[in-house]
């Protein structure tokens, strides 16, 4: 199995497959031409023949905090390791960048807890999180998915309320 970044030529098999588990709710919807703006988010997983069969993005909010985004593999690669390899890949990512907390929002909180990830019991303590993506939700307010994080929760927000952007350069230097 190959685990590898994203290319503007798989946009369409993480748009199919993304896009597949929406329905049902497991996966919000994503327009392909946001899939192909935020290409260099993403990771895929491809067999040893070449064949895709997964994917997921890290979103970078600053060196605070990231998000594990969109992470999904095929029913034929389920329970072969795929998800977690992707994982490892997106967590490895963001200690390369320094990031302090990644953060996720899911509905299978036992799998993320294998992988060092906790609840986090009030959202709000994720202000970049809601302030991008919870507030056009479309589930706003009937949310069923668990917040949580791995490494400390950050003090500091550059688009939610906590402190300003020029407070977050001073804190990081």
């Amino acid at each position: 199995m190959e685990i590898r970044k994203a290319r503007l030529q798989d946009a369409s098999d993480i748009y199919e497959l993304v896009n597949s588990l929406s329905h049902d709710g497991t996966l919000l919807r994503r327009a392909f031409p946001e899939i192909c703006e935020n290409i260099r988010d993403f990771t895929v997983a491809l067999s040893a023949d070449g064949v895709f069969r997964g994917c997921g993005a890290l979103h970078l909010y600053g060196p605070h905090l990231a998000e594990v985004r969109s992470i999904v593999v095929r029913p034929e690669a389920k329970s072969k390791g795929t998800g977690s390899k992707l994982l490892q890949s997106l967590l490895a990512e963001a200690e390369e960048h320094g990031v302090g907390c990644v953060c996720l929002f899911t509905r299978i909180p036992d799998y993320f807890f294998r992988h060092g990830f906790r609840v986090v019991e009030d959202r709000t303590a994720l202000p970049d999180k809601i302030f991008k993506d919870c507030q056009n939700c479309p589930r706003l307010y009937r949310c069923d998915e668990v917040a949580m994080a791995r490494g400390q929760i950050p003090k500091v927000s550059i688009l939610g309320p906590r402190l300003q952007a020029q407070d977050l350069v001073r804190l990081t230097g």
